[in-house]
């Protein structure tokens, strides 16, 4: 009997799980205050108010297939150094609905630098779909985090000082136990403050609105979380 355990046992950890055998995904969100400390003279920062979305919300990077080698999917070598020399306007604009356009525009102010090109050559090509479909469930993702306790979190703490377990914490109330395990806290310094700068946050299997959202947390590896603690930033060079 214990043998035959045994064998049971190693043959499920030699085999590939579930959530191995599904397609794996990084969210990456930004708070764009923070960004923008440190790439001031960026347009979308330029531009930013305190009456603009990404003042209080998370602000949309990009949505990563994995493994990172998968990058620039049936990109050509021309496109690919026109992207890695950071000439992002000299890029193809990705074909999006007028309705989708709009939506992106409010989620990811990087749009005013060319961000959406460079994240569609780079990730989106590697993505099942379209790029209507790509940028569509980047921002159902981006959405089910803005309208979640987590934001409301990062809204309510505007300079204030937030660590990594009442960040995790938070996904966990919002999005199921265990969900915080896949969320990594970046940071950048500024002068004599730590600035929490961004949130990288694993998910598996297919994207289907919003509410997906928990179960792709579920599905998605734990990973280390990054930055312990960190100031949130408003609006404005400090």
């Amino acid at each position: 009997m214990r043998l035959a355990a045994a064998a049971a046992l190693f043959a499920l950890l030699a085999s590939p799980t579930q959530a191995q055998e599904r397609t794996q995904f990084v969210l990456a969100i930004s708070w764009q205050p923070a960004f923008c400390e440190t790439r001031p003279n960026k347009p979308e920062c330029e531009s930013q108010t305190e009456d603009r979305f990404d003042a209080g919300h998370f602000a949309l990077h990009g949505l990563w297939p994995q493994p990172r080698s998968r990058d620039y999917c049936g990109v050509d070598e021309a496109t690919v150094r026109i992207d890695e020399d950071g000439d992002w306007d000299r890029l193809p604009a990705p074909e999006l609905s007028r309705e989708l356009w709009a939506e992106l525009q409010v989620a990811m102010p990087g749009t005013q630098s060319g961000l959406e090109r460079h994240e569609w050559i780079k990730h989106g090509t590697c993505y099942d779909g379209d790029a209507e479909g790509y940028f569509a469930d980047s921002l159902a993702m981006l959405d089910a985090i803005n309208n979640s306790a987590v934001a409301g979190l990062f809204a309510g703490s505007i300079g204030q000082r937030l660590t990594q377990t009442e960040i995790r914490a938070a996904f966990d109330a919002a999005f199921g136990p265990g969900a915080g395990e896949r969320v990594r806290v970046s940071c950048v310094e500024d002068g004599s403050r730590r600035l929490i700068s961004e949130l990288t946050i694993g998910l598996t299997g297919d994207i289907d609105g919003p509410a997906s959202i928990a179960d792709r947390l579920q599905d998605a590896r734990p990973t280390d979380g990054g930055c312990d603690a960190g100031e949130v930033d408003a609006v404005g060079l400090q």
